[in-house]
């Protein structure tokens, strides 16, 4: 729409034009606008810089019209968390303004930023003389304390790039180019390197961005004057290094001084000839302080990678629930014939194990042939022992892990992954997105009273089922797109039976041996793994879609119903599949490659 403005105004035409695009002041006539304009101060924040800290008095508001600021909380240690950006057209600072109260987060310009800052006094005027605008205010501050309360990170809504290359042996030019054409699947795109666009302002490359859906800066090799550009205009940097060279830092960014922030907003991409090599992302991630990395092998993976910064991702969650968790597979399998990605995965108990395996970049039948030969060739927890910590002796899980997985970290899998686990010592979840994968996944199985519990770092770690059966939650928390959860153990496969407090020693093992009974085993299988209700119920809610396998008859121990599982799961996942399509993609040509 195009807004007239009286002539002889002190205020530039592009900035009222700028104004009226803004969704705070969308329903105001060009007259009031012009009133509302003189009450503003437009001022720029450089990247790295502070807006406003935890804790200050709340005296302004202030509108994003370029740029992006982060919003960030003090933990326990003091160490501040991005828990979400403000992008073009949203505000910042409303909540305390609005309460009386104090800043409640830090916001820095995770850019270079434009701002309008309204005073407490400007602010109260416009709402007095224009209620609709504090109708557009209280949306906004109801949307970000429900994504508060569930403590969910906002989808990732960056929309500029900046590839920063790390030596001669990356090819920077080819790869955003590459990742260009991936983007384009989204909307529409535009490349920027030195030799294709002379040096230009911020404020011409915001004018492009705001025409554009995603924008895509090749920096030099260098601090050149165009590589601080490049970092100035993007929302995400992207750490482009070969995988085959030594790690080294970055000579284009520098983590620990002006660019100290940029860690928040930078996500690292290792290119690979060939295989995936064990320990090179533990070595490189040593030289960034990012809290994302991404392997990249073939075109599929620069396309999953478009989709992960773009918030179009689809990542999966899988339940705990024994033997039962083999219908996970059959999951998978049905997916993946649907063309529907699986770009990020993660789980707890069973389902960490299954979910390690995706993201290692298993195909069907590998998942097929290495899980019967570990779980259902080999009973893993037949190895009892004195219960004087549990009932198995925990080795051979321990030696069945380390023979299908190997001793690489986390870090190494393809995909993005996380598993959960309990620390008994402090009552809280652990979230394992590092480390040695095979001791992450010993824990994360380590059903109290069935295997021992993890050692590690003074902390006394068990199944993850006992604090979260579905953690979908975690997997909502990085922002990136849309989740299936999948649960196969919430429904107890257990049957009640008589009382046995009065029966002799011989009828009760006459009644476990008619299967009318549950065994010590059994029992401790399912108690071990319930998780509170409330958590449960809320996860199922946040998934985008939740498939619930029907599993009657198949119990958590029942290792030989390992084919009957995976049918059932394959089946169910089948026959949902409209459903399941409709829930995740709005665009099936922009998702499905």
């Amino acid at each position: 729409m195009t807004v007239e403005f009286p002539p002889n105004t002190n205020i530039s035409r592009n900035a009222l034009a700028v104004l009226a695009s803004l969704p705070l002041f969308e329903d105001l006539e060009p007259q009031t606008l012009l009133a509302v304009a003189d009450e503003l101060e437009w001022f720029c924040l450089p990247s790295g810089k502070t807006l406003f800290e935890q804790g200050d008095e709340a005296n302004s508001l202030y509108v994003v019209t370029s740029g992006t600021l982060g919003a960030f909380r003090r933990d326990d240690d003091n160490q501040l968390h991005l828990i979400g950006r403000i992008q073009p057209g949203e505000t910042v600072g409303e909540g305390a303004l609005l309460s009386g109260g104090l800043r409640t987060a830090t916001v820095r310009s995770l850019r270079d930023a434009d701002l309008v800052r309204f005073s407490k006094e400007a602010f109260d005027e416009l709402v007095k003389k224009f209620p609709t605008a504090m109708l557009h205010i209280a949306r906004l501050t109801v949307t970000r304390l429900e994504q508060s309360l569930r403590r969910e990170t906002p989808r990732s809504s960056s929309r500029s790039f900046a590839i920063l290359g790390n030596g001669s042996a990356v090819d920077a030019a080819g790869f955003g180019k590459a990742l260009s054409e991936a983007l384009a699947r989204f909307g529409k795109t535009e490349l920027f390197t030195r030799d294709l666009v002379a040096q230009h302002t911020s404020a011409w490359f915001n004018e492009v961005e705001s025409r554009r859906d995603y924008v895509v800066f090749v920096a030099d090799d260098s601090g050149s004057p165009w590589t601080r550009q490049c970092i100035a205009q993007a929302d995400t940097l992207v750490l482009l290094a070969d995988a085959g060279e030594e790690p080294r830092p970055w000579a284009n960014c520098d983590f620990s001084g002006d660019d100290a922030q940029a860690g928040e907003r930078a996500e690292l991409v290792l290119q690979h000839q060939g295989r995936l090599q064990a320990g090179v992302a533990r070595r490189w991630l040593a030289q960034c302080p990012v809290t994302h990395h991404h392997h990249v092998q073939a075109q599929g993976d620069i396309e999953r990678l478009a989709r992960i910064l773009t918030g179009n991702a689809v990542g999966i969650v899988l339940s705990g629930g024994g033997a039962r968790g083999f219908a996970h597979i059959g999951v998978i399998r049905a997916l993946r014939e649907a063309e529907i990605p699986i770009d990020l995965c993660g789980g707890t108990s069973i389902g960490s194990i299954i979910a390690s395996g995706v993201a290692a970049g298993w195909d069907d039948k590998r998942l097929v042939e290495v899980y019967r030969r570990a779980f259902v060739e080999r009973n893993p927890i037949g190895d009892y022992t004195m219960p004087l910590i549990s009932l198995a002796s925990g080795r051979r899980v321990s030696r069945l892990l380390r023979a299908e997985v190997g001793s690489g970290d986390i870090e190494d899998l393809l995909l993005p992954y996380f598993c959960i686990s309990a620390n008994l010592t402090t009552g809280s979840m652990v979230v394992h997105r590092s480390g040695t994968l095979w001791r992450a996944l010993r824990a994360s199985v380590a059903i109290p009273g069935v295997l021992p519990p993890v050692f590690s770092e003074q902390q006394i770690l068990v199944d993850g089922g006992v604090v979260n059966h579905l953690p979908v939650d975690v997997m909502r928390s990085f922002g990136r797109g849309r989740v299936i959860g999948v649960d196969v153990g919430s429904e107890s496969s257990l049957a009640a039976c008589e009382d046995v407090d009065e029966m002799s020693i011989l009828s009760r093992l006459r009644l476990l041996r008619s299967g009318h009974a549950p065994n010590i085993l059994q029992i401790l299988l399912c108690s071990g793994s319930l998780s509170t209700q409330l958590i449960t119920d809320a996860n199922r809610q946040q998934s985008s879609i939740l498939l619930t396998p029907e599993l009657a008859g198949i119990g958590m121990l029942d290792w030989r119903a390992f084919d009957r599982a995976i049918e059932a799961g394959y089946r169910s996942t089948v026959e949902r599949m409209d459903e399941i399509k409709k829930a995740l993609i709005h665009d099936r040509r922009k998702i499905l490659v």
